[in-house]
């Protein structure tokens, strides 16, 4: 029997941010279309300082500052001290698609993995992710197309016909994007819905956002599960080998 073995493996990029806003008056958040202040600090002295060497930031003028903490809280007291963002990045694991598809007859094989974003970043954070290669699933010389939906927005249905065969993903969770919402018949639908396995998706090697939360989730976390599909045609001979697609999931603070 002529088989199709299909794997999707990931590597993770996550940054640890320190974020800082200095020269402020009023000890009070403030925002407006175009900025937004996360913290004050009233002092009497501070600012940056660079050198082709290093750069420096400095508040002066702040008492009882520091970090302190407890089997309970952790205290960051002071204008840089609490400006100081959490961010946590991990994945369930590779996924190995099944069943194993054949050769000559076509079919369908299913796979998801979980991701976990933490932060206790005020403004929240974004998740993208994106392929190694285009296209995506590969063997060797062998390749399986990425999914290519019918228009600019993702399928509600992952359509494979007879003569084609591609390799696609849906991310499903609280927090993706309008992108992949619907309401029960299209995508791409604001304030819509997340309907299990619907809004399907053809990986890129650029960056695509899947979930985004302008608010903290930290110490929880929130779960975006990203399940892929690989669909060949009855009438596709396929060559058989082992098909594998590297993505990178990237979390950033907003």
């Amino acid at each position: 029997m002529r088989e199709l073995v299909l794997l999707a493996s990931y590597s993770l990029l996550s940054t640890f941010l320190v974020l800082f806003v200095t020269n402020a008056t009023l000890a009070q958040v403030m925002t407006s279309s175009n900025y937004q202040i996360q913290s004050d600090s009233i002092n009497f002295s501070g600012g940056d300082s660079t050198s082709t060497n290093y750069q420096l930031e400095s508040t002066m003028g702040e008492i009882a500052t520091g970090e302190s903490g407890s089997a309970s809280y952790t205290l960051r007291a002071g204008f840089q001290q609490m400006q100081e963002v959490y961010l946590a990045l991990s994945v369930s694991g590779n996924v190995s698609l099944s069943p194993t598809i054949p050769g000559v007859s076509g079919g369908n094989a299913y796979g998801s993995t979980t991701i976990t974003v933490t932060t206790d970043s005020l403004s929240g954070y974004n998740l993208t992710i994106q392929a190694e290669n285009s296209p995506a699933m590969q063997s060797s010389t062998n390749t399986i197309a990425d999914y290519v939906p019918a228009g600019s927005d993702p399928d509600f249905n992952f359509t494979v016909g007879s003569a084609d065969a591609y390799f696609g993903f849906s991310p499903e969770g609280p927090d993706i994007v309008d992108r992949y919402k619907d309401d029960g018949v299209v995508c791409n639908t604001p304030r819509g819905s997340d309907t299990n396995d619907r809004c399907w998706d053809g990986l890129s090697t650029t960056p695509v956002t899947i979930s985004s939360s302008p608010d903290s989730n930290h110490p929880n976390g929130t779960n975006t599960v990203i399940e892929f599909q690989v669909g060949i045609g009855g009438a596709v001979v396929q060559p058989v080998g082992v098909y594998i697609a590297t993505t990178t999931v990237t979390a950033t603070v907003l």
